[in-house]
């Protein structure tokens, strides 16, 4: 029946996903008709995304990174209303997923298609979509940085090996954040503007993010006078100076940063001296599990999914 068909956009390089296969026959056995798309270059996504809206599709399942969810997301964001989203993370940090609390293996997170969908926020700037968190600073640089291969080797700890083996190169930069109630300039190490709580492969940012209260999550790590010792610390920690932290959540946030400051969208790099982030709240509809720590008010939308 109709609830029970689901479109699947599996990001190319896990085609021979063992695991995806058995998971994706799993739930085919359960009564779930499953058909499965590959994205192979830019713009595939989301042209996959319109082609499972057209053939009536209401379910979506994004398999991939956070760059791959993030895509699929905007499309949707774009036709709201017409389908809910299922994530199924299978990149290396998968950060916004572990975040919320969805299963890493592939079979445990498709039993999320039977569960109720939520509505959740999206952060937008200058017309494009982010649903987890867009940062500044060194973390930036070093999710940048890290590459496809030791991501392959390390994991999630490719990040962390790269932030070490390059902090002597990292250096502190300007920004101007101002918002409803809210100013601050100066130097800063590192930023996050968080609809999600991580980044950079497991880099809490926003600890005490939702994705349910219309609201971006404002994280500024200042640059102390001991800049070098403070990095080594900050890297070894896994962003550990919690303290240091300004904090703030807005509906709306304009930065204006110096050069030198690398700012990351959801792992794609985003380029602007002025910039404006806002939340757009109930824009996306995601299956989440019901204890998700990302949700404020854990109760699933009103339509039938």
């Amino acid at each position: 029946m109709e609830k029970h068909k689901a479109w699947l956009i599996l990001h190319g390089k896990q085609a021979l996903n063992d695991s995806v296969r058995a998971a994706v026959e799993y739930k085919r056995s359960q009564g779930w008709d499953i058909a499965v798309r590959l994205t192979w270059e830019d713009g595939d996504a989301r042209r996959l995304v319109k082609e499972a809206l057209s053939a009536g599709f209401s379910h979506i399942i994004a398999g991939g990174g956070d760059g791959t969810l993030r895509d699929i997301a905007e499309a949707l964001a774009s036709d709201p209303g017409k389908a809910s989203l299922v994530l199924l993370p299978l990149g290396t940090a998968n950060d916004f997923s572990r975040a919320a609390g969805i299963p890493l293996e592939p079979v445990e997170a498709l039993e999320l298609l039977d569960t109720p969908a939520h509505d959740i926020d999206l952060g937008e700037v200058g017309g494009q979509i982010f649903l987890n968190m867009a940062t500044g600073g060194f973390g930036s640089q070093v999710t940048a940085n890290t590459s496809e291969d030791l991501k392959k080797v390390l994991g999630g700890a490719a990040y962390l090996f790269t932030g070490l083996s390059r902090f002597s190169e990292l250096h502190a930069a300007y920004g101007e954040l101002q918002g409803p109630g809210f100013h601050w300039s100066g130097e800063l190490l590192a930023l996050g503007i968080g609809n999600g709580r991580q980044a950079g492969g497991g880099h809490v940012l926003c600890p005490e993010a939702q994705v349910d209260d219309g609201l971006l999550d404002i994280s500024i790590l200042p640059a102390p006078q001991e800049l070098v010792g403070t990095l080594k610390t900050l890297l070894s920690d896994g962003f550990g100076l919690d303290n240091m932290f300004v904090r703030t959540r807005l509906p709306w946030v304009e930065i204006k940063v110096a050069e030198g400051l690398c700012i990351n969208l959801d792992g794609e790099p985003l380029e602007g001296e002025s910039l404006r982030f806002s939340a757009r709240p109930a824009a996306l509809r995601v299956h989440l599990p019901q204890d998700s720590p990302l949700l404020g008010n854990p109760r699933p939308v009103s339509r039938q999914d």
